[in-house]
């Protein structure tokens, strides 16, 4: 049996950074459950606006919510009236003061949360599935700063009685290689004919750690 690893909790610390920020001794987990609701709540009244990740940070009575999105238009609304009402909606419901930011994702098509979204809406739209695969990885590579995609649906596709996957790959991938930048997502997609898991890998290239200055004594010694 093969055992697999989220490419994303497998380079926590050393390509990507946690998405939520703070430490608790007492109350962890209704600290955990507080995120967890957050997190429900924004992705609720924001379906439509691209949303590939949710970060939080806490400080105090405060927290900083930080939402990655590929329509921040939609999420801030006119004159900011969305991002208001959802603000004060967190407020009463967490009981703390909240601070949202929204950041812009310049290239939605290299974004794998975003990529999986697309694909799972298409299913459920009944467009055939290898053209909304082959089309999402074509579109992907074509914007130029991605090194590799890999594409994997597994279910009941195109309403067939027994499930299988199928899987779509352009350039390369290395799952098994700490330093490469995987994005990675997990979508599904509700069909009339039952659920399709959608997983998406996306490789942006290496990151290369920096290097930290040797003290080798003997140099230091000629050197005074």
């Amino acid at each position: 049996m093969g055992r697999k690893v989220n490419p994303i909790g497998f380079r926590l610390g050393i390509v990507h950074d946690w998405e939520s920020k703070w430490y608790a001794e007492r109350n962890y987990t209704e600290q955990l459950h507080e995120d967890l609701f957050i997190r429900r709540v924004i992705s609720g009244e924001l379906t439509r606006a691209g949303i590939s990740r949710i970060e939080i940070e806490r400080s105090a009575n405060r927290i900083e919510v930080t939402i990655h999105t590929s329509k921040p238009g939609i999420v801030i609304g006119k004159q900011g009236a969305n991002v208001e009402r959802l603000r004060q909606m967190l407020e009463q419901q967490v009981g703390k003061k909240v601070h949202l930011k929204i950041e812009e994702i310049k290239v939605p098509e290299t974004d794998a949360r975003l990529i999986g979204e697309s694909i799972a809406e298409q299913l459920s739209r009944r467009v055939a599935y290898r053209r909304a695969m082959k089309q999402a990885v074509m579109q992907a590579m074509r914007r130029g700063t991605i090194q590799g995609i890999k594409i994997k649906i597994g279910g009941r596709l195109g309403g067939a009685e027994m499930s299988r996957s199928v899987t779509e790959m352009s350039g390369r991938v290395p799952l098994h290689t700490i330093r490469a930048n995987i994005d990675f997502a997990v979508v599904h997609a509700r069909t009339t004919y039952g659920r399709i898991g959608v997983k998406v890998w996306v490789y942006h290239g290496d990151v290369i750690p920096e290097k930290t200055p040797v003290f080798e004594p003997e140099v230091a010694a000629a050197t005074d």
